[in-house]
This record gives structure tokens, C-alpha cells and sequence, in this order.
């Protein structure tokens, strides 16, 4: 599923037009994102955490020098469903016929 199927989903089941969908969708994007780059997560009960995770320092390959490299400790955005989130994915899956998994 892409963004606009998304959007076109959306608009179809609340009765809002798509472009004021697309607006808000773009909206919480766009301050997931910049709540994570101010070093803040974003919690939402019921669906799951958008959160930073810290590398650590690690050696690393430079494969066409053959010679190693230092990776610096960095930080990535990551995201952590609830629990309910996880258990319906579960149960609708393994519901599912093994030809359409």
C-alpha cells in the first residue's frame, strides 16, 4: 500500500476530502519527524512508538580499500508497535491462506 492508496482509503470511509487528508497525513509525518530530530519520542496508545535507538561505535570494511573503518556512535529512528498492534497482526496472518502470506 502506498501513500495515495492510504489517503484514498481514508477519505472513502470518513467522507473527507482526499486533499484534506493528504494535508493531515503529511501534518503528523512532519511532526513525528521533527519531535524525533529534537530528541523526543512520540507515543500513540494502541498503535505503537516512534522512538530513537543509539549505534554503538563499531568497526566497519571499506571492501574496495580492504581496510577498516570506525563507525561513530549515531542515533536512528526506529518504530515500536503495542502490543494489541502486534497480536491483531498476528491473528488476521495466520488467519490468512498460505498462497496470499
Amino acid at each position: 500500500m502506498r501513500k495515495a492508496d492510504l489517503v484514498a482509503i481514508i477519505a472513502d470511509k470518513t467522507g473527507v476530502p482526499k486533499v484534506d487528508v493528504l494535508v493531515t497525513l503529511e501534518s503528523f509525518f512532519r511532526e513525528v519527524k521533527g519531535t524525533l530530530a529534537n530528541g523526543e519520542n512520540v507515543y500513540v496508545r494502541g498503535f505503537g512508538s516512534f522512538i530513537i535507538k543509539k549505534r554503538a561505535e563499531k568497526i566497519g570494511r571499506n571492501i574496495k580499500k580492504n581496510e577498516a573503518i570506525v563507525i561513530p556512535e549515531h542515533y536512528i529512528p526506529a518504530f515500536k508497535p503495542a502490543k494489541v498492534f502486534v497480536d491483531q497482526v498476528k491473528e488476521n496472518v495466520d488467519a490468512l491462506p498460505k498462497e496470499e502470506k
